[in-house]
């Protein structure tokens, strides 16, 4: 989970810090060291760093604070605010407003994930009201210009490429022209990387931006990677217009370190993270919520916007429909299950509630991804007269059904009273809803 390690001493530190009903500068200045050890730790930028706790602490050594009633929740508060400016301050949209078609190019180094992340942005893009074009112009990487095919097909949207073509300029003129015959409105680039920053890539790279003159020039770079991710950065931006970063890995990093340091060393922001590898796995970057995150505050704004990109409205209210009439079965759970699944790791999920950011908590709540797997094995071992009919289900089916999805008898006997527990549940719900139909809602 990103910023897991980070997270969990901030939150340690504070905990000290709000159960003390008066503070002293010396109190202030013991807690800062802890915060400095512990973003240093996390492979925050050294300069950076020195900064924010200077200005912290300017801040919280202060007659407001030593005299305030919550003494050590107006540090917190401090750290906080100065965290979001830390991360940029506020969300910075992609900005779209040249000639169409509009153009976007995607810049980085090899194995960075600009190629996937084309794809997840082509698909953000297209949920947002526009009519992407992939542009492949990775004429280097073998079976770049095939992933990117395959990456288009996956999501219905078309790749523009010339496979014999080794002229990006001449890939984005015709890519221009056909963009406008088929009424497609934003370009997206996939360009070639390399193992490091060359004059060759940067010459391509430009000859491009000046050919293009894109719209948003987003330079992909690997969390994971730390401070050379910054470095990475900053080299870019003194070649290139740089107008934002997409940071992927995100999910992988329980540092967090690049994602912290990156704005304030190359006055690039952060437009997009990148939080696993599915296409959907692409949020866009909120300061303010990453900073409510790595202080155990939740982040329930982008909770709710994950249910909501996940769970299809029209299967919702036939869903509430089979409550109302007491039919609902292990088909319906299955369903509900796998959307559950596209909002991403349980893990990061809690993550996200107010009070339940805390590291400790999470792994005493011992959330397994497999657990769930083990879940949906058992339901699709059963055959459809036993999902629609659970009654049904004997010892023998039991046994069948253990064996099948690689569980034991134990684990099927609790997945159906948990099961049987849950239609009660929604019985009696359903039972005192019926005088409010309007007001219905599911319980979950």
């Amino acid at each position: 989970m990103a910023f897991e390690g980070l997270s969990e001493k901030l939150q340690e530190t504070f905990r000290s810090l709000r159960g003390k009903g008066k503070l002293s500068e010396k109190d202030v200045k013991s807690a800062m060291r802890e915060v400095r050890m512990a973003l240093l730790q996390a492979d925050v930028n050294f300069k950076v760093v020195k900064d924010f706790i200077k200005k912290v602490q300017e801040k919280a050594i202060g007659e407001s604070v030593f005299k305030s009633i919550t003494p050590g929740q107006q540090v917190v508060k401090i750290v906080h605010e100065e965290l979001i400016e830390l991360l940029g301050g506020s969300s910075v949209k992609l900005e779209l407003n040249k000639t169409k078609p509009h153009s976007i190019i995607l810049a980085g180094l090899q194995g960075a994930g600009k190629t996937t992340h084309a794809g997840k942005l082509a698909r953000h893009l297209r949920k947002n009201g526009r009519n992407p074009l992939l542009v492949a112009c990775d004429i280097y990487r073998p079976a770049a210009i095939e992933q990117l095919k395959i990456l288009g097909k996956q999501l219905d949207i078309d790749v523009f490429s010339l496979e014999e073509e080794k002229d990006v300029v001449e890939i984005a003129k015709q890519a221009k022209e056909y963009a406008i015959n088929k009424a497609k409105d934003v370009l997206i680039v996939d360009t070639a990387g390399r193992l490091h920053i060359d004059e060759a890539l940067m010459e391509e790279l430009s000859s491009l931006e000046d050919y293009l003159q894109p719209d948003e020039l987003l330079l992909v770079v690997d969390g994971m990677t730390g401070q050379d991710a910054v470095n990475v950065a900053d080299s870019f931006k003194k070649d290139l217009d740089i107008t934002g970063v997409i940071m992927t890995k995100l999910d992988g990093d329980t540092r967090g370190g690049a994602a912290l340091s990156i704005r304030a060393v190359t006055g690039c922001p952060i437009k997009f993270i990148g939080t696993g590898e599915k296409l959907n796995a692409l949020e866009i970057f909120h300061p303010d919520r990453m900073a409510s995150r790595i202080l155990g505050m939740g982040d329930v704004l982008t909770l709710i916007e994950k249910a909501q990109n996940s769970f299809d409205e029209k299967q919702m209210q036939q869903l509430e429909e089979k409550i109302r009439k007491d039919k609902f079965t292990f088909n319906d759970f299955l369903l509900q299950l796998e959307q559950m699944k596209n909002m991403g790791p349980l893990e990061d999920l809690l993550g996200m509630i107010p009070g339940m950011g805390n590291a400790k908590q999470l792994k005493n709540l011992q959330v397994d991804d497999k657990e769930l797997k083990s879940i949906e094995a058992i339901v699709l071992s059963m055959t459809i007269k036993e999902r629609e009919n659970p009654e049904i289900i004997n010892s023998s089916r039991k046994r069948r059904i253990a064996k099948g999805s690689g569980t034991s008898v134990p684990m099927v006997n609790r997945l159906l009273k948990q099961f049987s527990q849950t239609r009660k549940m929604l019985k009696q719900f359903n039972s005192s809803s019926k005088g409010n139909r309007s007001r219905f809602k599911l319980p979950f």
